[in-house]
């Protein structure tokens, strides 16, 4: 495939349907059902995705935890307020960071937080603009950072939120995400219980969401847009499960992108899940051949973006670009907060 272009994954979408707050039900949302061979669809309520899983098949669930990476420092020397978005660690309390105005953080800058609770250095300017900063603290990082640092909502959300567990998972275990992995925002322990009930594998898997994921892609030439890496973790437990399942002719179905863009990095060329961890750049669109997913569970997307991306090439950019036309006229809720698909 020579060119794709950006233009190709635009669709129509109003302000008024960018969801501001969660719902207070998280199995309440609505849910479109999209057919990805025949592109038919059919609207339903989320809890009743359980009416679409067979005994056998595997939903595989992305267990990462939100870090509230938002923070707020005064610059050492001016006084001047800058604000502090943690996207990845390195090692020795080193982070790679998103830092507004990054005119201010130079490097060599140092940076105040919460009256001195918390210190950094700005050390390095990296490509694309994003700052190494090396933190200085007494105490464990992640209480201070619990204290200090503010959930890092996605820039379209402009609503306070009340309830820093609404941008949670209820599955969440391990802690590293600086964006949740959405899809999985509808679930609740009942529904999941209604699911392990019926005979579904859940199968676990690990991707730190950074903020790659609300990146716009700049070049109209899509195959030109590069991904930002994200570490990524299969158990040994998970990799099994997953591929008994391929292995009983049953179907994995992937709730979000992240936990797709997992199993798909980890797999290799005979759909065979390997454990292990690592980093992954893989990016999906149409033209891909799927490893191991059959079905996925997500949200809707931002157009142009590189999830209406991966959705089309499970599902084909013209049915994909007709379910959202037509979540759009049924005033479906869109992006982080909003309604769901499934794609199968």
């Amino acid at each position: 495939m020579t060119e794709l272009k950006k233009s190709d994954f635009y669709f129509d979408l109003p302000p008024e349907l960018i969801a501001q707050d969660p719902l207070s039900d998280r199995s309440s949302s609505r849910l479109l059902k999209l057919n990805k061979e025949t592109g038919e669809i059919e609207h339903h309520i989320f809890k009743e995705v359980v009416d679409y899983l067979e005994e056998g098949d595997c939903l595989v669930l992305n267990d990462t935890k939100v870090i509230p990476a938002r923070l707020f420092a005064t610059k050492e020397d001016t006084g001047a307020t800058i604000e502090v978005l943690l996207l990845k660690r390195h090692e020795n309390d080193m982070w790679e960071t998103l830092v507004k105005p990054g005119k201010k953080a130079k490097p060599g800058a140092r940076l105040v937080f919460g009256g001195g609770l918390l210190k950094a250095e700005v050390k390095e300017v990296l490509e694309e603009g994003n700052r190494l900063i090396q933190f200085e603290y007494d105490g464990i990082f992640e209480e201070i950072l619990d204290q200090l640092g503010e959930m890092p909502l996605p820039p379209y959300i402009t609503h306070k939120l009340e309830d820093k567990t609404r941008y949670q998972t209820v599955y969440a275990k391990y802690e590293g995400s600086a964006a949740a992995p959405t899809a999985g925002l509808h679930f609740t322990p009942d529904l999941l219980d209604v699911i392990a009930k019926k005979g579904v594998n859940i199968a676990y898997v690990t991707l730190h969401v950074g903020l790659g994921t609300f990146r716009p892609v700049k070049e109209e030439n899509v195959l030109d847009h590069h991904m930002h890496s994200e570490y990524y973790q299969v158990s040994k437990e998970a990799a099994d499960i997953i591929n008994a399942t391929k292995k009983a002719g049953k179907r994995v179905i992937c709730v979000g992108t992240t936990s797709c863009r997992t199993i798909e990095s980890a797999a290799d060329e005979e759909g065979f899940l390997h454990a292990g961890c690592d980093n992954t750049e893989i990016f999906i669109y149409p033209g891909y051949k799927f490893k191991i997913l059959d079905g996925l569970i997500t949200n809707f997307h931002l157009p142009e973006s590189t999830l209406i991306m991966l959705v089309s090439a499970l599902a084909g950019r013209e049915n994909v670009l007709r379910a959202y036309k037509t979540a759009v006229h049924e005033q479906y809720r869109f992006f982080s907060f909003g309604d769901a698909m499934i794609l199968l």
